[in-house]
C-alpha cells in the first residue's frame, strides 16, 4: 500500500523502497499487489485498507519531522518490521536511529535493501520484546540521558494488554525528559468487533492468499487504554485523527467512516522537561 502510494502522481508521501521489500519475498500473490495489480472487484476493499496505511504513515512522518525540529536526535523504532524511514526521511548528520526486531526480519530486510545506504546512523537491535530488549538497546549505543524519539507502529494490536504495559513501563525508565512515543492501534473492543469488517480477509482471498493475520490481533477490551497509560504516569498526550488528517490533503475523508480508522486510536505522548 506504501508502494501503491508512491505511485501516484499527488502521494502523500516518497517510499521508493515498498516495492522492493514487497518483490523480495519473492511470492507471486504478494509481488502482485506490490506492483498495484489486482483483480478489479478487490479494488474497493483495497481503498478502504489502503486509507488507513496512507495515513498513519503521514503522521509518523510528521512524527519523525517534527521531533527532529525540536532537536531530538535518538529515534528508536520497536518491532521496525520493513519500515523504511532511516532510509527514504531527510535526516542531520547527528542523528540515530534504532530498529528492534527479530532476527529474520532484521535479516530479511538487510537482504532486500542490500545496496542501500540508509541516511541516518542505523543500528539493528537484534531481540524479541519478551525477552530483556532493554539490555539490547543499551549494548548498541542507546544514552538514557538523551530525549528519544520512540514509535510502536501497526505492534499494539498484536500484543495482549499486560504485554502492552510492560513495554510501556520498559520504555518509560528509559526515556529522558523530552522524550516522545507514537502509536497507533484499533480501537475496536472485542473481539467480535475486531473481526466482524472482513474486508482484509475477502481481499486477500480474491489474490489467492490465505494468511489470516486476524487471529494475531488482541482486542482492545481489557486493556489500558494506551492515552490513559501515559497522562496517569505525567506524559502530556496529543490524540490524532487520521481522517482529519487525509481530508487536510485533499483526499475523500468522507468516504472513510467505514474504514479501519473509526475507531482508532493514533496518538503522540510527549514526556514533560529537557530542551527538546
Amino acid at each position: 500500500m506504501r508502494a501503491a502510494e508512491t505511485r501516484r502522481p499527488d502521494a502523500l508521501f516518497d517510499d521508493p523502497f515498498a516495492e522492493t521489500l514487497v518483490a523480495a519475498t519473492g511470492a507471486p500473490a504478494w509481488q502482485r499487489i506490490g506492483r498495484g495489480e489486482f483483480a478489479p472487484d478487490a479494488g474497493s476493499a483495497y481503498a478502504r485498507l489502503g486509507d488507513l496505511i496512507v495515513a498513519r504513515t503521514v503522521y509518523f512522518d510528521e512524527y519523525f519531522q517534527d521531533a527532529l525540529a525540536e532537536g531530538v536526535r535518538q529515534f528508536v523504532i520497536v518491532a521496525a518490521g520493513l519500515d523504511a524511514r532511516a532510509y527514504r526521511l531527510e535526516w542531520p548528520s547527528d542523528a540515530t536511529v534504532f530498529e528492534i526486531d527479530l532476527p529474520k526480519v532484521l535479516a530479511f530486510k538487510a537482504a532486500a535493501l542490500a545496496g542501500r545506504v540508509p541516511a541516518v546512523d542505523r543500528r539493528e537491535v537484534v531481540a524479541d520484546l519478551r525477552q530483556d530488549w532493554p539490555k539490547a538497546l543499551l549494548d548498541k549505543g542507546f544514552d538514557t540521558s538523551r530525549p528519544t524519539a520512540w514509535l510502536a507502529e501497526g505492534l499494539l494490536r498484536y500484543l495482549p494488554g499486560d504485554a502492552q504495559d510492560q513495554l510501556f513501563d520498559e520504555i518509560a525508565a528509559l526515556s529522558a525528559p523530552g522524550s516522545r512515543v507514537a502509536l497507533n492501534m484499533s480501537g475496536k473492543r472485542t473481539s467480535a468487533e475486531l473481526h466482524a469488517d472482513d474486508t482484509r480477509s475477502r481481499f486477500m482471498a480474491s489474490q489467492g492468499i490465505s494468511i489470516n493475520v486476524d487471529t494475531l490481533w488482541y482486542p482492545f477490551e481489557g486493556r489500558t487504554h494506551p492515552a490513559d497509560w501515559f497522562r496517569d504516569h505525567g506524559w502530556t498526550v496529543h490524540p490524532g485523527d487520521l481522517n482529519a488528517l487525509l481530508a487536510a490533503r485533499g483526499r475523500r475523508a468522507d468516504e472513510l467512516g467505514t474504514t479501519e480508522m473509526t475507531p482508532h486510536i493514533i496518538l503522540t505522548a510527549i514526556r514533560p522537561g529537557g530542551d527538546s
